[in-house]
Protein backbone atom coordinates (compact mmCIF):
# COMPACT_ATOMS: atom_id res chain seq x y z
CA UNK A 1 0.00 0.00 0.00
CA UNK A 2 1.79 3.55 -1.08
CA UNK A 3 -1.03 5.65 -0.82
CA UNK A 4 -1.98 7.96 2.11
CA UNK A 5 -4.61 8.15 4.34
CA UNK A 6 -6.08 11.03 6.27
CA UNK A 7 -8.78 9.32 7.98
CA UNK A 8 -7.77 9.95 12.17
CA UNK A 9 -6.58 13.43 12.03
CA UNK A 10 -3.47 11.90 13.49
CA UNK A 11 -0.47 11.45 11.69
CA UNK A 12 1.08 8.37 13.57
CA UNK A 13 -2.40 6.29 13.13
CA UNK A 14 -2.84 7.21 9.46
CA UNK A 15 0.47 6.62 9.04
CA UNK A 16 -0.20 3.03 9.60
CA UNK A 17 -3.29 2.49 7.99
CA UNK A 18 -1.50 4.04 5.02
CA UNK A 19 0.96 1.09 5.29
CA UNK A 20 -0.52 -1.90 6.96
CA UNK A 21 -3.41 -3.70 5.51
CA UNK A 22 -4.21 -5.48 8.69
CA UNK A 23 -3.84 -2.05 10.67
CA UNK A 24 -6.65 -0.77 7.58
CA UNK A 25 -9.21 -3.95 7.75
CA UNK A 26 -8.96 -4.04 12.12
CA UNK A 27 -10.31 -0.43 11.28
CA UNK A 28 -12.93 -0.80 9.47
CA UNK A 29 -13.59 -3.80 12.05
CA UNK A 30 -14.04 -1.07 14.68
CA UNK A 31 -16.29 1.39 13.05
CA UNK A 32 -19.60 1.12 14.91
CA UNK A 33 -20.76 2.18 17.91
CA UNK A 34 -18.33 5.17 17.89
CA UNK A 35 -16.68 7.97 15.25
CA UNK A 36 -15.39 7.18 12.55
CA UNK A 37 -11.52 8.51 13.19
CA UNK A 38 -11.49 6.71 17.29
CA UNK A 39 -12.42 3.41 15.17
CA UNK A 40 -9.34 4.18 12.73
CA UNK A 41 -6.83 4.94 15.30
CA UNK A 42 -7.71 1.74 17.30
CA UNK A 43 -5.21 0.56 15.20
CA UNK A 44 -2.31 2.32 16.37
CA UNK A 45 -3.29 2.04 19.97
CA UNK A 46 -3.26 -1.47 19.77
CA UNK A 47 0.13 -1.72 17.90
CA UNK A 48 1.65 0.90 20.31
CA UNK A 49 0.32 -1.48 23.23
CA UNK A 50 1.67 -4.58 21.68
CA UNK A 51 5.05 -2.56 21.37
CA UNK A 52 5.40 -3.22 17.45
CA UNK A 53 5.85 -0.63 14.61
CA UNK A 54 2.99 -3.30 12.74
CA UNK A 55 0.81 -5.58 13.41
CA UNK A 56 0.92 -9.41 13.16
CA UNK A 57 -2.02 -11.63 12.46
CA UNK A 58 -1.15 -14.45 13.97
CA UNK A 59 0.22 -12.98 16.96
CA UNK A 60 -2.96 -11.13 17.85
CA UNK A 61 -5.05 -14.15 17.33
CA UNK A 62 -2.72 -16.35 19.46
CA UNK A 63 -2.55 -12.93 21.87
CA UNK A 64 -3.78 -14.21 25.42
CA UNK A 65 -7.66 -13.14 25.42
CA UNK A 66 -7.68 -11.58 29.09
CA UNK A 67 -4.35 -9.72 28.15
CA UNK A 68 -5.35 -8.70 24.80
CA UNK A 69 -8.99 -7.34 26.62
CA UNK A 70 -6.48 -5.48 28.56
CA UNK A 71 -4.58 -3.67 25.73
CA UNK A 72 -8.32 -2.37 24.32
CA UNK A 73 -9.42 -1.09 28.18
CA UNK A 74 -6.40 0.62 28.98
CA UNK A 75 -7.01 4.44 28.72
CA UNK A 76 -7.93 5.87 26.18
CA UNK A 77 -9.65 2.86 25.42
CA UNK A 78 -9.59 1.36 22.34
CA UNK A 79 -13.16 1.13 21.25
CA UNK A 80 -16.23 1.74 23.86
CA UNK A 81 -16.72 -2.15 23.96
CA UNK A 82 -13.22 -2.93 24.53
CA UNK A 83 -14.04 -6.56 25.53
CA UNK A 84 -16.36 -7.39 22.98
CA UNK A 85 -14.28 -5.78 20.26
CA UNK A 86 -11.23 -7.25 21.38
CA UNK A 87 -12.46 -10.82 20.51
CA UNK A 88 -13.85 -9.62 17.22
CA UNK A 89 -10.45 -8.56 16.33
CA UNK A 90 -8.83 -12.08 17.11
CA UNK A 91 -11.06 -13.58 15.19
CA UNK A 92 -10.83 -11.48 12.70
CA UNK A 93 -6.80 -11.80 12.85
CA UNK A 94 -6.96 -15.69 13.31
CA UNK A 95 -9.05 -16.30 9.81
CA UNK A 96 -6.48 -13.67 8.08
CA UNK A 97 -3.54 -15.69 9.94
CA UNK A 98 -5.22 -19.33 8.99
CA UNK A 99 -6.76 -18.55 5.55
CA UNK A 100 -4.63 -15.98 3.81
CA UNK A 101 -1.12 -16.78 5.52
CA UNK A 102 -1.52 -14.09 7.50
CA UNK A 103 -1.74 -11.46 4.73
CA UNK A 104 -4.55 -9.06 4.72
CA UNK A 105 -3.88 -7.67 1.42
CA UNK A 106 -4.31 -11.42 0.01
CA UNK A 107 -8.12 -11.04 0.40
CA UNK A 108 -8.08 -8.56 -2.09
CA UNK A 109 -5.10 -9.71 -4.12
CA UNK A 110 -4.59 -13.52 -3.96
CA UNK A 111 -5.61 -15.06 -7.36
CA UNK A 112 -6.27 -12.07 -9.02
CA UNK A 113 -10.12 -12.25 -7.81
CA UNK A 114 -12.80 -9.35 -8.99
CA UNK A 115 -15.09 -7.01 -7.40
CA UNK A 116 -17.62 -9.76 -6.48
CA UNK A 117 -15.27 -12.00 -5.11
CA UNK A 118 -13.55 -9.28 -3.30
CA UNK A 119 -17.05 -8.72 -1.91
CA UNK A 120 -17.22 -12.59 -0.90
CA UNK A 121 -14.68 -12.50 0.81
CA UNK A 122 -14.76 -9.81 2.51
CA UNK A 123 -18.00 -10.70 4.12
CA UNK A 124 -16.63 -13.85 5.26
CA UNK A 125 -14.43 -11.97 7.58
CA UNK A 126 -15.68 -12.40 11.42
CA UNK A 127 -16.89 -8.89 12.18
CA UNK A 128 -17.61 -7.29 8.20
CA UNK A 129 -21.16 -8.20 7.53
CA UNK A 130 -22.65 -6.36 3.81
CA UNK A 131 -22.58 -3.08 4.63
CA UNK A 132 -19.04 -3.01 6.14
CA UNK A 133 -18.08 -5.37 3.44
CA UNK A 134 -19.21 -3.06 0.88
CA UNK A 135 -18.10 -0.22 2.41
CA UNK A 136 -14.37 -1.60 3.04
CA UNK A 137 -14.13 -2.85 -0.91
CA UNK A 138 -14.88 1.14 -1.86
CA UNK A 139 -12.21 2.53 0.50
CA UNK A 140 -9.89 0.12 -1.05
CA UNK A 141 -11.05 1.21 -4.59
CA UNK A 142 -11.74 5.08 -3.90
CA UNK A 143 -8.22 6.12 -0.99
CA UNK A 144 -5.80 2.63 -2.24
CA UNK A 145 -6.75 2.28 -6.23
CA UNK A 146 -7.28 -1.46 -5.54
CA UNK A 147 -10.02 -1.72 -8.33
CA UNK A 148 -10.55 -4.98 -9.94
CA UNK A 149 -13.24 -5.38 -11.99
CA UNK A 150 -16.60 -4.76 -10.88
CA UNK A 151 -15.32 -3.35 -7.64
CA UNK A 152 -18.00 -0.42 -7.90
CA UNK A 153 -20.89 -2.99 -8.75
CA UNK A 154 -19.93 -4.64 -6.08
CA UNK A 155 -19.69 -2.09 -3.53
CA UNK A 156 -22.98 -0.20 -4.92
CA UNK A 157 -23.87 3.33 -3.51
CA UNK A 158 -20.59 3.09 -1.10
CA UNK A 159 -18.37 3.57 -4.82
CA UNK A 160 -20.37 6.67 -6.35
CA UNK A 161 -18.06 9.28 -7.09
CA UNK A 162 -18.39 12.61 -5.03
CA UNK A 163 -20.33 10.38 -2.29
CA UNK A 164 -20.50 11.52 1.13
CA UNK A 165 -21.78 8.23 2.56
CA UNK A 166 -18.84 6.25 4.39
CA UNK A 167 -15.05 6.44 5.71
CA UNK A 168 -14.48 5.10 1.88
CA UNK A 169 -14.90 9.44 1.23
CA UNK A 170 -12.74 10.56 4.23
CA UNK A 171 -9.61 12.77 2.45
CA UNK A 172 -9.57 15.40 5.09
CA UNK A 173 -11.37 17.20 7.95
CA UNK A 174 -14.02 18.71 5.80
CA UNK A 175 -15.03 15.49 3.89
CA UNK A 176 -14.92 13.50 7.54
CA UNK A 177 -17.85 16.77 8.42
CA UNK A 178 -19.84 15.79 5.19
CA UNK A 179 -19.80 12.42 5.96
CA UNK A 180 -20.99 13.32 9.45
CA UNK A 181 -23.62 15.02 7.82
CA UNK A 182 -24.94 12.64 5.56
CA UNK A 183 -25.18 10.07 8.30
CA UNK A 184 -27.26 12.62 10.84
CA UNK A 185 -29.68 13.20 8.19
CA UNK A 186 -29.80 9.38 6.82
CA UNK A 187 -30.78 9.32 11.39
CA UNK A 188 -33.14 12.26 11.34
CA UNK A 189 -35.08 10.57 7.93
CA UNK A 190 -35.30 7.16 9.69
CA UNK A 191 -36.62 8.64 12.94
CA UNK A 192 -39.41 10.60 10.96
CA UNK A 193 -40.30 7.30 9.09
Amino acid sequence: MEHELHLTGDAGADGLLSSDPLALMIGMLLDQQVAMETAFAGPKKIADRMGRERLDAAEIAGYDPEAFAGLFSQTPAVHRFPGAMAKRVQALCGTVASEYGGRADAVWTEGDPDGKEVLKRLKGLPGYGDQKARIFLALLGKRLEVRPKGWREAAGAYAEEGARRSIADVVDEQTLEEVRETKRAAKAAAKKS
